[in-house]
C-alpha cells in the first residue's frame, strides 16, 4: 500500500486536451512522466469519467487505457475525500494477472504522487499477510485479482459495500481464463449505485453480453479495434514446419543482434521446453507463465526490464501486464488462437512512437490463424522465403503466395536491403536452402 501525505501545489502546467481538465497536481504527475499530449483513449474518456458517467471502452494495449481512468478516479477521490474505513476501498480495480494488478498499483502511485490517496494491490501467489495488513487500515483505491480478492472476502478481511467506482479492465481475458463465476460473484457484492468503467480490447459477444449486466446508460468509446495501429511495426511471416521452429529461433537469435526479444508460446510446457533449447545455446533467457511463482515471474520481468535477461519467453496470459520500454522485438513463436490477440502481442515493441519488429512462424495447422490476422490487418504480411528453415509445404498449405519482404517499408526507417545474404548466407542454392538443410541439419 502506498501513502503518499506530502501534497504540494503547482503552477498550471501546459497541457492539451483532456489533460487540462485535470487538478494542477496530475498535470504535474503526467509531465513527470514525459506526457503532454493524451492518447485518443485518454481524450475520449477522461472528460465522461470527470462527469461519473459508465463507460464501455475497447482499447487494444498499448493505447494509455490505465492512466485513462487512473487520472479521473485521482481527481474524484482527492475532490471528495472521505475517511478511511478498515476493511473497506472506495474503488475497486479487478485485473486478471498478477503482472497487469501490480502495472495498475504502479500507475497509481505515479500519477497520485502529489496527492493524499492510498493504495493497496492483491493478488494470488504470495502470502496474504502484507495484503491484509494493507487493507485492514481501510484503502482509496484497492487493485485486486479475481482469486485472492474473493478469497479475503470470504475470510471477511474485505468488505464491498463502500465502492463507489467499479474497474473490469481486460474483461476479454477475464473470460478466456475462466474468471467470469468469480467476476460475477465479486459484482454482486458491490452497491448497485456506483459508477463503473468497462474495458476490453475485443468485444465478442460474450464479452459484451457481460458489460450490459453491469453498466448503466453506459458511454461507448472504441480506439479504431478493427483497424489495428500497426503501422511502425515491421512485419515479417516465416513459414516452418513444427519441429523445425526451435531451430528458426536459435538461428535467428544468434544470427541477429537482437537486444530485447519478447517470445510468445500457446502453452506453459512449450515456454519452458523453448527456454531450455535457448540456455543450452548460452543465450540468456527467462520464463514467465502460470505455474511459475510470483516471486520467480517478478524476477524474470525485472531482469527483463533491467536488461539482463535478453530473451522472455511468455503465454499471453502471462503476459498481460507486461509493459517494458524498448522490446526490439516481438516473436509468435506459435499463432494465436484470435487475431486480436496478435495485435496485443506485437503491440509489446514500438512503444511510445519508436519503431519496432514482429516475426511470426507459421507451420501448415495455423493457416487458418494466419488467414484470420490478414483479414483483420486488412494486409497481407511478408514472407520471409529466404531462411533455412523455409517449408513450402506450409507456405502451400496457407495459400499464400511468395512475398517478399519489401526494401523499404512505408512509415518505418528500417531497411531489409542486405537481410538475406547478411542473416541466412546467400541464395538459395547455399548449404541453407530447404532441398540440403534436411540432410545438413543438426537440430532434429
Amino acid at each position: 500500500m502506498e501513502n503518499h501525505h506530502h501534497k504540494t501545489s503547482h503552477p498550471h502546467l501546459p497541457a492539451h486536451g483532456a489533460f487540462t481538465q485535470l487538478m494542477p497536481e496530475l498535470q504535474h504527475a503526467v509531465s513527470d512522466r514525459g506526457y503532454h499530449t493524451p492518447t485518443p483513449i485518454q481524450e475520449q474518456a477522461i472528460g465522461y469519467l470527470l462527469l461519473g458517467r459508465d463507460l464501455i471502452g475497447c482499447a487494444q494495449t498499448g493505447t494509455g487505457k490505465t492512466a485513462a481512468f487512473v487520472l479521473p478516479i485521482l481527481q474524484y477521490l482527492t475532490k471528495n475525500p472521505r475517511s478511511r474505513v478498515w476493511g473497506k476501498a472506495r474503488v475497486l480495480v479487478l485485473a486478471p494477472t498478477r503482472e497487469l494488478a501490480a502495472q495498475i498499483g504502479e500507475s497509481v502511485r505515479n500519477y497520485g504522487r502529489y496527492l493524499n490517496i492510498s493504495h493497496a494491490v492483491i493478488f494470488g501467489g504470495v502470502g496474504q499477510g502484507p495484503q491484509v495488513q494493507a487493507v485492514d487500515r481501510g484503502v482509496d483505491i484497492l487493485v485486486a485479482t479475481p482469486g485472492r480478492l474473493l478469497d479475503l472476502m470470504n475470510q471477511r478481511h474485505i468488505h464491498l459495500d463502500n465502492i463507489e467506482i467499479f474497474v473490469l479492465d481486460e474483461a476479454d481475458r477475464m473470460l478466456d481464463m475462466g474468471f467470469i463465476h468469480d467476476v460475477r460473484r465479486v459484482i454482486a457484492k458491490l452497491p448497485g449505485k456506483r459508477q463503473t468503467l468497462f474495458f476490453s480490447a475485443t468485444m465478442e459477444p460474450e464479452v459484451i453480453k457481460l458489460s450490459q449486466t453491469i453498466v448503466h446508460n453506459a458511454v461507448h468509446i472504441s480506439v479504431t479495434p478493427d483497424k489495428p495501429a500497426v503501422e511502425r511495426i515491421a512485419q515479417k511471416v516465416f513459414f516452418v514446419d513444427k519441429q523445425y521452429k526451435d531451430a528458426l529461433l536459435a538461428h535467428l537469435l544468434q544470427a541477429e543482434h537482437w537486444s530485447r526479444v519478447l517470445v510468445f508460446v500457446q502453452t506453459k510446457h512449450g515456454v519452458d521446453k523453448v527456454v531450455k533449447r535457448l540456455l543450452t545455446l548460452k543465450i540468456d533467457t527467462a520464463a514467465i507463465h502460470g505455474n511459475k511463482s510470483q516471486g520467480a515471474r517478478t524476477k524474470a520481468l525485472e531482469r527483463f526490464k533491467r536488461g539482463q535477461t535478453r530473451v522472455l519467453v511468455a503465454t499471453d496470459i502471462a503476459a498481460r501486464g507486461i509493459d517494458v520500454e524498448s522490446i526490439s522485438h516481438v516473436v509468435n513463436y506459435d499463432l494465436p488462437n484470435t487475431p486480436e490477440t496478435y495485435v496485443h502481442r506485437i503491440g509489446r515493441t514500438a512503444r511510445a512512437g519508436a519503431g519496432g519488429d514482429a516475426v511470426s512462424f507459421c507451420s501448415a495447422p495455423e493457416r487458418d490463424g494466419l488467414r484470420s490476422i490478414e483479414k483483420l490487418l486488412r494486409a497481407a504480411i511478408p514472407v520471409e522465403c529466404n531462411q533455412p528453415y523455409h517449408s513450402q509445404a506450409a507456405q502451400v498449405a496457407t495459400g499464400a503466395a511468395a512475398r517478399p519482404l519489401p526494401k523499404n517499408r512505408n512509415n518505418s526507417h528500417r531497411t531489409n536491403q542486405g537481410y538475406h545474404s547478411k542473416v541466412f548466407g546467400g541464395p538459395k542454392n547455399s548449404p541453407h536452402s530447404w532441398g540440403r538443410r534436411q540432410k545438413n541439419n543438426r537440430y532434429r
